[in-house]
């Protein structure tokens, strides 16, 4: 896949699963992006959640987004980045109307949005199952 393609599957393919770490243990977890593109992916989480605190103190993570009918799978990894812009936070929550009471109860402090940088990608499929891995830059 090319970086234009890995980017289009991150957005085609929206849910995925998101590691970090935590005192030398991996974490994993269902997530869901916002966008990707080639200055990397957005993802939203709370101020409370221990996914914040694991990118605050390690911000080494690797996302695998998978597509079941296509049997594709792109592993992405990259560092996190907290993203104070309001403007980011008010159009995320425009566009997740799930988030709408929450941020009214709680304000835009509690909403952390994070982007993954100096992401790398590589793709699996049963048929390249045994090659060896071709990673690709996808942001800065």
């Amino acid at each position: 896949m090319t970086k234009e393609e890995m980017i289009k599957f991150m957005n085609e393919n929206l849910t995925c699963y998101f590691a970090t770490v935590e005192n030398n243990q991996p974490h994993v977890r269902g997530m869901m992006t916002y966008k990707a593109d080639e200055n990397g992916i957005i993802f939203h989480t709370g101020s409370t959640k221990d996914l914040y605190s694991q990118i605050k103190n390690t911000p080494a993570v690797e996302v695998c987004f998978f597509n079941p009918q296509s049997n594709i799978q792109l592993r992405v990894k990259g560092k996190a980045v907290i993203k104070e812009e309001i403007e980011l936070k008010k159009e995320i929550v425009e566009n997740r109307s799930f988030l709408k009471p929450w941020v009214e109860k709680m304000g835009y402090d509690m909403l952390i949005v994070f982007q993954i940088v100096n992401c790398v990608a590589h793709t699996w499929t049963f048929e390249t199952n045994f090659s060896p891995k071709e990673y690709v830059k996808i942001s800065i």
